[in-house]
């Protein structure tokens, strides 16, 4: 049923997709929404095309037990993450760990921000799988940030487990959704935040990313104060009114720029208007797909590709076969690579994905090559990829 309907609102495929976890296919409604919107924009003006994006903002936070008050729109996952981190007043000597998992560039804003502000990372030890040990969690630790799944590797994070050690311990957990949201279940985790984007399992438009922030606290603000999620308060602590519309002449506010109420502190009011609305009609889509059926169905679609890739041509799977996630990866044998069995394949119409190193600089060796069904891969299609890696 999955299959079926979700290639039904699909008139166009790219032959051979097998790169959701790149970027998966918008439906013709989301082109839909996205085109009408630009069209709005040209005939209106801009700022007089604004969408009511209140739908979207909930049935986003519905996805993981939030608010719509809590959903923030940004320009991707990076600068969600960028978002969220620089702007939270941790103070110097704070711990923040990570698994040696974590993608590339949150590594890097964590190391520059420790840089500046006198944090200390603290890696998490994992297993041979990748996967965290709540045990390890909690103590001495001020902030934990985790990757529901990582780029390079389908395995799924016991983030349940994570987040009740988290939240017992009272620590801070951010967790990144990227791969994760539409993908595998993100209900239970009760995370302080979660870092998003459309282009992946949720099959919106490039372009837009996005954080839920059901936690939120004083200490938590956006890195850059904007117009649109800031105000400027008095000594007193009392809004000063636009100098233009009170008619005064303006004077420099004598106080600090303060966030206003919900995660609009960290949205972008400028921005391309017309993918979030994209997005919201795509989150709409999962829901009605049902998102516990579409789980379902790619874990079963993941096992499935595990046991049809797994030894071919001696390339091996390196998470267990039955993960329950759509997100495979496979390392080369002696004398092939992922980047050469990448252009095989894109000879035979078949659209898969090289990691490089730099997306787990912690983690990864050499490059990996992933492979990550969308719904309603048939079959053949990764038989075919099979025939492709024993040549």
């Amino acid at each position: 049923m999955i299959a079926g309907a979700w290639r039904a609102a699909r008139s166009v495929m790219p032959p051979g997709h097998l790169d959701a976890a790149g970027c998966n296919v918008p439906s013709d409604q989301v082109l839909d929404a996205v085109v009408a919107h630009l069209r709005l924009e040209r005939e209106r003006g801009g700022y007089a095309a604004v969408p009511d994006l209140a739908p979207a903002k909930a049935a986003l936070a519905a996805l993981v037990g939030a608010a719509p008050e809590d959903v923030a729109f940004l320009e991707s996952g990076t600068a969600a993450m960028a978002a969220l981190l620089g702007g939270w007043r941790l103070e110097s000597g704070s711990r923040v760990g990570y698994p040696r998992t974590e993608y590339g560039s949150t590594l890097m804003l964590l190391h520059r921000l420790a840089a500046w502000r006198g944090w200390k990372p603290v890696e998490l030890p994992v297993d041979g799988d990748g996967r965290l040990d709540p045990s390890e969690l909690g103590a001495g630790l001020d902030l934990v940030i985790v990757s529901h799944i990582a780029s390079h590797r389908g395995v799924v994070q016991p983030v349940g487990e994570i987040g009740a050690r988290c939240r017992a311990a009272g620590v801070p957990l951010v967790l990144d959704v990227c791969q994760s949201l539409g993908h595998v279940d993100v209900r239970g985790a009760g995370a302080t935040a979660y870092v998003g984007t459309s282009r992946k399992w949720l099959a919106g438009p490039r372009g837009v990313g996005f954080l839920i922030v059901p936690g939120l606290t004083p200490a938590m603000d956006a890195a850059t104060p904007t117009l649109r999620g800031h105000a400027w308060t008095s000594q007193a602590g009392d809004p000063v009114l636009d100098p233009i519309l009170r008619g005064d002449t303006w004077t420099p506010p004598a106080g600090d720029p303060v966030p206003v109420p919900g995660a609009v502190r960290y949205e972008s009011a400028e921005a391309a208007v017309a993918a979030r609305a994209g997005l919201g009609v795509a989150v709409l889509e999962h829901h009605a797909l049902g998102p516990s059926a579409v789980h379902a169905h790619l874990a079963d679609l993941g096992r499935t590709a595990r046991g049809v890739l797994d030894g071919a041509g001696g390339w091996r799977v390196a998470e267990p076969l039955d993960e329950p996630s759509a997100l495979v990866t496979l390392t080369p044998p002696p004398g092939d690579t992922a980047e050469a069995a990448a252009a095989r394949a894109a000879e035979s119409s078949l659209l898969v994905s090289v990691v490089p190193t730099a997306r787990a600089p912690l983690d990864l060796r050499e490059p990996v090559l992933r492979v990550s069904p969308p719904p309603g891969t048939p079959l053949e299609t990764l038989h075919a990829l099979a025939r492709v890696l024993a040549r």
